[in-house]
């Protein structure tokens, strides 16, 4: 039995020395993860923080306090009912985006970093909402978060955490007020519908008074035109009339009877003709002494024929007794 029990013994001391330096190695040694810092305690009390890689510390003496994750976070904030300033209720949440800077105060200046965040991130949620009206609320979510990250963010530096960004996820009135507000965009847009058809009808008068006044410009344009041209017409038949007339006076003053005849013969005929187009006159009666018609057309005939046979004319005289309406071969 004591060789036995030496024989153990000499083979039980090797292997506790072996077990003890395995133990004293993986507590000096240790190796820190990328994006992970490491506070390290002496008999309780901070002394320094591992940074990522292989770090040795003193066996029994020093050891890890805390482990600090220094990549950016997402903290879901959970949904509450906010009271506007207005009094409405509007129910809301958001998430914030946080990042330890220092890891010793976020170790040691605030206990439970998660439920404080959450807690700051709550209040402040309901001051600064409770702070608008609601349809402040609604229409300025971006303004909402800027204040949001201002105050969060000054209030979190004292704990080494930098608040990157909060954001207002979902902002949810109550239900009547929801309808009241799809009634009000119905309103709105129906209005905004009116006015736009409004514009249209003013501006289709506008062209079609536009364009009426074209036609009347064009129209009076033109019946100036025509009043023009018929002013030059009258002017040239005065002017044919008037030549007519002395030509006549001339021969009524050489003592040509022929020239009375075509005065008398010319408003035979316009009577004649008045008579016949009369719009009332059904039955045309023609005079008795037509033939007194026919000797006042010799005459004017006659009468041609004397200017005919001033100097510088060409024509030859027609023989006397010559009628109108026949020729001479």
């Amino acid at each position: 039995m004591d060789f036995d029990f030496a024989s153990n013994a000499a083979l039980l001391v090797p292997l506790l020395l072996v077990f003890f330096g395995v133990v004293i190695i993986f507590s000096a040694v240790k190796v820190v993860p990328q994006g992970f810092q490491y506070t390290v305690e002496q008999f309780g009390r901070y002394t320094r923080t591992l940074s990522p890689g292989l770090a040795f510390i003193m066996p029994f003496v020093d050891r890890i306090g805390h482990k600090l994750n220094m990549m950016e976070n997402v903290l879901d904030i959970p949904q509450q009912m906010v009271i506007t300033r207005d009094n409405a209720m509007v129910s809301c949440d958001a998430v914030v985006f946080t990042q330890v800077i220092d890891p010793v105060p976020a170790a040691y200046e605030v206990n439970n970093l998660t439920q404080a965040i959450t807690n700051l991130a709550l209040t402040n949620i309901r001051t600064v909402v409770g702070s608008m009206d609601l349809d402040q609320v609604l229409s300025n979510r971006d303004d909402i978060n800027a204040r949001l990250l201002s105050v969060i963010d000054a209030a979190t530096q004292p704990w080494g955490i930098k608040v990157t960004r909060i954001e207002i996820k979902d902002l949810t009135p109550p239900q009547d007020i929801t309808e009241a507000m799809a009634r009000q965009m119905k309103a709105e847009r129906l209005k905004r519908a009116q006015i736009l058809e409004a514009e249209g009808d003013r501006a289709s008068a506008i062209l079609k008074a536009e364009g009426q006044k074209q036609s009347q410009i064009l129209e009076a344009e033109g019946r100036r035109e025509a009043a023009f041209r018929d002013a030059e017409a009258r002017e040239r038949e005065a002017e044919a009339e008037a030549k007519a007339t002395e030509v006549v006076s001339e021969a009524i003053a050489k003592g040509d009877v022929n020239a009375i005849n075509y005065f008398l013969g010319l408003k035979y005929v316009e009577a004649f003709a008045k008579l016949a187009s009369s719009p009332q006159q059904r039955t045309v009666i023609v005079p008795a002494d037509f033939a007194g018609l026919v000797g006042a057309i010799e005459g004017v005939k006659a009468l041609t024929d004397n200017v005919k046979r001033q100097p510088g004319t060409d024509t030859p005289p027609r023989p006397p007794g010559g009628s109108p309406f026949t020729t001479r071969s």
